[in-house]
C-alpha cells in the first residue's frame, strides 16, 4: 500500500477555538465519522504531561472510552488530583463539540532521578534490521474513506505472522498535531491502542473487535520514530475478550498495553 507523505498529514489540527479537529489520518476502522482511539488517547497524554510538567514522567494511563468520538472536534481538559515529589495522577476528559463526555482517563507520573547504571533484566528488542513489508494489520474497513490505516508505515519481523494470531509488528506513524512535535509518550499511544488489530483472530468481516479501554504501562520512553508492538488477543464465547501488548523501540522493551474487547459478529 502506498502511504501519503507522513511528514505532511497529522492526525489532527486546532480550530480557532481550540478544539482538536481530525484529520483524514486519525479516522477509525469501524466509521468514517470517528477517530481511531490511539491519537486521541496521544492528546490525553498531551493534556496530562502539559498539566504535570516535566519533572515527572508519564508511566501509566488508563482511558475509558464511553461512545465514538467524532472527527469534526474534541475538547479535552486534565486535572491535577495528586502531586507530590514523587508523584503526581490527573484526571482528563474528552468532550465533543456538544459537551457530551466521551471518554475518561487517569495517569500517573514519577518524578525523574539520575541513578546511574542499574541492574536491569536483559530482553532483546524486535530487530527493526530484519523486517518485511507487509500490509496493514486490519485489512478489511466498514468504510471506504482514507483513514488510521493508510497513513501508518508498517514492517514485519522477517518469517514473522502476517494472518490471524498473535504477532508482531513495526510502525510508524503521523505526528499528533499540526505544527508540533509529540512526545515520545505521546508518539507512542496510537501504536498502544492497536493491540487488538494487530492480533485478531478472524478478519472484522467475520467478528468485530472494538476496545472500551485501553491501560498503558511505560517504564521507558522510547527513543526512535519506529516502534513495535507484540500482541495477543483472547478471544472468548462471552462476547468478551482481551488483548496484550509488550511495546518496543529500538532499544528494548518500553512497557505494555491492555484492552478490554467487545466481541459482536458483523451485519
Amino acid at each position: 500500500m502506498m502511504q501519503p507523505d507522513l511528514k505532511e498529514q497529522a492526525y489532527f489540527h486546532t480550530s480557532t477555538d481550540g478544539a482538536f479537529v481530525g484529520n483524514d489520518p486519525v479516522r477509525g476502522p469501524w466509521s468514517a465519522d470517528h477517530c481511531h482511539a490511539g491519537p486521541v488517547t496521544g492528546l490525553i497524554a498531551r493534556a496530562a504531561e502539559t498539566e504535570v510538567g516535566p519533572e515527572k514522567m508519564l508511566t501509566r494511563l488508563t482511558v475509558d472510552l464511553l461512545r465514538p468520538l467524532p472527527l469534526a472536534g474534541l475538547r479535552v481538559a486534565a486535572e491535577t488530583t495528586r502531586h507530590t515529589r514523587t508523584l503526581a495522577t490527573t484526571r482528563v476528559t474528552v468532550h465533543d463539540l456538544d459537551d457530551t463526555l466521551c471518554a475518561t482517563a487517569t495517569t500517573m507520573h514519577l518524578v525523574r532521578k539520575e541513578l546511574g547504571k542499574v541492574p536491569n533484566a536483559s530482553i532483546n528488542s524486535l530487530d527493526l534490521n530484519n523486517v518485511v513489508d507487509g500490509p496493514f494489520p486490519i485489512r478489511q474497513m466498514r468504510h471506504d474513506l482514507p483513514g488510521f490505516a493508510h497513513f501508518t508505515e508498517v514492517a514485519y519481523p522477517a518469517g514473522g505472522n502476517q494472518g490471524p494470531g498473535p504477532k508482531a509488528i513495526w510502525m510508524r506513524t503521523p505526528a499528533l498535531l499540526e505544527g508540533e512535535t509529540p512526545s515520545p509518550i505521546q508518539a507512542l499511544c496510537p501504536l498502544a491502542d492497536c493491540g487488538n488489530g494487530i492480533s485478531w483472530n478472524a478478519p472484522p468481516t467475520e467478528m468485530g473487535f472494538m476496545n472500551t479501554d485501553l491501560t498503558v504501562h511505560i517504564h521507558r520512553e522510547p527513543v526512535s520514530e519506529w516502534l513495535a508492538s507484540d500482541s495477543v488477543s483472547h478471544w472468548h464465547s462471552s462476547g468478551i475478550g482481551m488483548s496484550q501488548s509488550v511495546l518496543y523501540d529500538t532499544e528494548g522493551p518500553v512497557g505494555t498495553a491492555l484492552q478490554t474487547l467487545v466481541l459482536f459478529p458483523p451485519g
